[in-house]
């Protein structure tokens, strides 16, 4: 019997450093999201960041926490729901990180007897700290304790034309009646050395320019490539003007060359050059979360204001939205009745 596990990223139980603390370690101590060896990396999480990030990841999980719970758990869990209607296989949900486990999931698909699951990482784009962790523990889980299961993975579909039009229609419905100067695509940021590590030739991606734009096998796991690939879909779909879109790269750690443009300097860069009105989309994220609800839409729209901005309109991911629903569900149908996956 076939089945369905969606995976996101997770999240703490409550906006609480007691809560934010051990999903914080999990987290960080995750080998494919800090890649250094493990002395080095209980060094960094456990005597450095632990010590004062918990609290200070609190107020802000605090800010933008809902009365149902953490936004990107209610917003998963609404979308997970929207799609089980629109099929007839078993959907779970599960997280990579916290209490709302993928083994939990996969405990739940087990009884009511599926053994085919397809699993649908909840990441447009690949890298080796979101999706590649997603299914590597997902492996291992099958592996533990779920060994007669078949796994099939849904791959990253940055470049799928059914997920370009919702995602363009969705960036171009809430523009509508907005006059903007510039639109910035901010993606999750990640260190420039997971580029390299991802890449199978292990001399193509040089992060130079050019290499994102030469067509190689590197493509498929390079995050930088699937980023700029995106946004350039997306520009053709709605035709929006060249000097009006660039993209940047969001949440860093200090000390570690990370993929550049940051975007807090492009908040403060943009003022500078006549930029006032900004609109900012997220599209490394299907949910609104910490990172975009917090880190973007509040502290984003005060640097820019800050800088001399004006007006500040930050676009909400895909979340539940029923032309998103719909598209999860055609994929999935296609693959329970032909084994197809989108392209």
């Amino acid at each position: 019997m076939k089945g369905v596990l969606l995976v996101n990223l997770g999240s703490p139980e409550s906006p609480t450093a007691k809560d934010v603390k051990p999903y914080l370690d999990e987290f960080l101590m995750d080998e494919r999201v800090i890649d250094v060896n493990n002395i080095l990396r209980n060094i960094i999480v456990r005597g450095i960041i632990l010590q004062t990030r918990p609290k200070k990841s609190a107020e802000a999980y605090a800010k933008i926490w809902w009365e149902e719970g953490s936004p990107l758990v209610v917003i998963s869990e609404r979308f997970a729901e929207k799609v089980s209607k629109q099929i007839q296989m078993p959907v779970a949900l599960g997280m990579r990180y916290g209490k709302m486990t993928i083994k939990n999931a996969m405990q739940e698909l087990k009884e009511k007897g599926v053994d085919d699951v397809i699993l649908v990482p909840l990441y447009p784009h690949y890298a080796m700290s979101s999706f590649e962790t997603v299914v590597v523990k997902t492996m291992e889980v099958k592996d533990a304790y779920f060994p007669e299961m078949k796994i099939t993975t849904l791959p990253a579909f940055y470049k799928n034309p059914e997920y370009i039009k919702v995602l363009s229609e969705n960036i171009a419905k809430h523009l509508e009646g907005f006059e903007y100067d510039h639109i910035l695509f901010s993606y999750h940021g990640i260190p420039e050395r997971h580029i390299r590590k991802s890449d199978p030739t292990k001399f193509h991606c040089k992060i130079d320019g050019s290499c994102c734009q030469t067509n190689s096998v590197a493509h498929h796991t390079c995050y930088r490539h699937q980023c700029y690939d995106t946004t350039e879909s997306v520009k053709k779909y709605l035709g929006l003007p060249e000097d009006k879109v660039s993209v940047s790269f969001q949440s860093r750690l200090p000390n570690d060359p990370w993929l550049k443009p940051y975007t807090d300097f492009e908040f403060e860069r943009f003022p500078k050059e006549g930029k006032k009105r900004l609109a900012v989309i997220t599209p490394a994220f299907v949910s609104d979360c910490l990172e975009t609800l917090e880190e973007i839409a509040m502290e984003g729209k005060e640097q820019f204001q800050e800088a001399g901005g004006e007006t500040y309109k930050h676009i909400p991911c895909l979340n539940d939205d029923d032309s998103w629903v719909s598209v999860m569900a055609e994929w999935l149908k296609d693959w329970e009745k032909t084994d197809k996956l989108p392209a």
